[in-house]
């Protein structure tokens, strides 16, 4: 019998019309005792955070909740890049069947619901990085307990580039209360790309590996994550987030997807990249 997560994906991944191969799932799940496994599958697609990733990252932590065993969540990519950011194809598809902006803002909302699911999920959360991790993928990432990046791993905040305010799931405290205030403005407003050693003194990444020690590098730390005690794990990890939030003055994660949606729906200049 399939494991809620596990039917929670197929839910999400289904669509109207013929059924579609596994291949096509956004999500691939395997499970080790206590450590999920889950990978982005973009298959056909570009390396990007579609409403049906979303949809299926969203479906999965929710059903942590009825899986208290699993301790541990990495994730990863099946792609050539860990992800490519948000999917602006999708954004432009919304704004222009819905010129109101309310369907971006739906798909805004997911983004955020995703993040605050990670961070408030039981299970200590492994981001395992490759290649390029670009704007909503390095939010996404941040937004992981614990960061582990290839050596060859490039990353960059493109946003203002395009025109956009930084506002894809309330990243902009999370980056800042794990980086620091002065890096993340000027790697947000200059658009420049780093490396994995400048993630790694930045604190985005707390281990960098070669590219084939990686799932060592991931092993390393899920192997006695999964001896721990799981009541131990839990209110270290609650306490932690707490203390990160309180050294906030406010919060407004709860504002992006209007903020997105209003950039989007406004006139704008042409971008520069």
């Amino acid at each position: 019998m399939n494991s809620p997560i596990v039917s929670a994906v197929a839910r999400s991944a289904a669509v109207p019309g013929p059924a579609r191969s596994s291949e096509s799932a956004p999500l691939a799940l395997t499970r080790t005792g206590s450590v999920l496994h889950v990978r982005l599958n973009p298959a056909a697609r570009d390396d990007v955070l579609s409403a049906a990733v979303l949809d299926a990252l969203i479906a999965v932590l929710d059903d942590l909740h009825e899986q208290p065993d699993i301790r541990v969540l990495v994730l990863s990519s099946l792609g050539e890049d860990f992800c490519l950011g948000a999917d602006r194809a999708e954004f432009q598809d919304a704004l222009a069947a819905d010129p109101t902006g309310t369907a971006v803002r739906r798909i805004a909302d997911k983004a955020q619901r995703l993040c605050q699911a990670l961070e408030d999920s039981h299970a200590v959360t492994v981001a395992r990085l490759h290649g390029r991790v670009i704007g909503a993928g390095l939010a996404l990432a941040a937004y992981c307990d614990l960061r582990v990046g290839a050596d060859t791993c490039r990353f960059r905040m493109p946003e203002v580039g395009l025109g956009l305010a930084p506002a894809w799931g309330g990243a902009m405290g999370r980056l800042i209360t794990e980086a620091g205030a002065a890096r993340i403005r000027e790697l947000m407003l200059t658009c420049e790309d780093f490396d994995a050693d400048a993630a790694h003194r930045l604190g985005l990444l707390h281990k960098v590996a070669p590219m084939d020690r990686l799932d060592d590098a991931v092993t390393a730390w899920t192997r006695p994550l999964a001896r721990r005690s799981p009541q131990a794990l839990v209110l270290t990890k609650r306490m932690l987030n707490g203390y990160a939030k309180a050294a906030r003055t406010t919060d407004t994660a709860l504002l992006d997807a209007h903020l997105f949606a209003a950039q989007l729906t406004q006139p704008r200049t042409a971008p520069v990249p």
